[in-house]
C-alpha cells in the first residue's frame, strides 16, 4: 500500500511539474499584445537584426497596462486627440505612411539603403533598423513626421548592423 502511495505521490508530482512547465512557457510567449501595427518595410542591408518590435509576454503585457491606458487617454483628456485614445490612430497612420513611404522612394532611394521596421504606438512612430552611411536619415525622419496624426518620429536606426 505504501509502495502505490508513493508512486501516486511522485505522479502527482510530474503532473503538477508539467503543469507549471507548460504555464510557464505559455507566458512566456511573446505576442503582439495590443495589435500594434509592426511594419518590416525595407531589407537592403544585409546582417541586420530584427527588432523586439511590440511583442511581449503576458507578464510584461500585464505590468504595462495600466501605464497604457494613461498615456492613450491622457491625449483626449488633453484635448490634443479627436480620438479617445491615442492608440485609436496607429491603424490609420500605418495606412498613411504606407503610402506616404511609396512615394518618398524616387526621391530618397530608402528602399536600396535601408533595412527597416517602423512600430506604431499612439501616434509615435518608432523606427528601427539599419542605414547606409549615404542614406539621407533626417529628410528620412522628418518625412515621416509629416505624416497626419504622428506627433513624434523615434529613431533607433544604426549605420552598423
Amino acid at each position: 500500500m505504501n509502495k502505490r502511495l508513493s508512486k501516486g505521490r511522485t505522479v502527482f508530482a510530474l503532473a503538477i511539474l508539467a503543469a507549471s512547465s507548460l504555464a510557464s512557457r505559455a507566458d512566456d510567449t511573446r505576442e503582439n499584445r495590443g495589435n500594434d501595427p509592426f511594419l518590416h518595410v525595407s531589407s537592403a542591408i544585409a546582417d541586420c537584426a530584427a527588432p523586439p518590435g511590440p511583442f511581449e509576454t503576458a507578464q510584461e503585457w500585464l505590468d504595462e497596462a495600466h501605464y497604457r491606458i494613461e498615456r492613450g487617454n491622457s491625449c483626449w483628456i488633453a484635448g490634443r486627440c479627436r480620438l479617445a485614445n491615442s492608440y485609436d490612430y496607429d491603424k490609420e497612420i500605418a495606412e498613411s505612411v504606407t503610402r506616404r513611404l511609396n512615394s518618398l522612394n524616387a526621391s530618397l532611394q530608402w528602399r536600396e539603403k535601408t533595412s527597416l521596421w517602423l512600430t506604431l504606438q499612439r501616434r509615435f512612430i518608432y523606427l528601427d533598423g539599419c542605414v547606409s552611411r549615404d542614406f539621407d536619415k533626417a529628410r528620412f525622419v522628418s518625412a515621416l513626421g509629416e505624416t497626419a496624426d504622428v506627433e513624434k518620429v523615434i529613431d533607433r536606426t544604426t549605420r552598423r548592423p
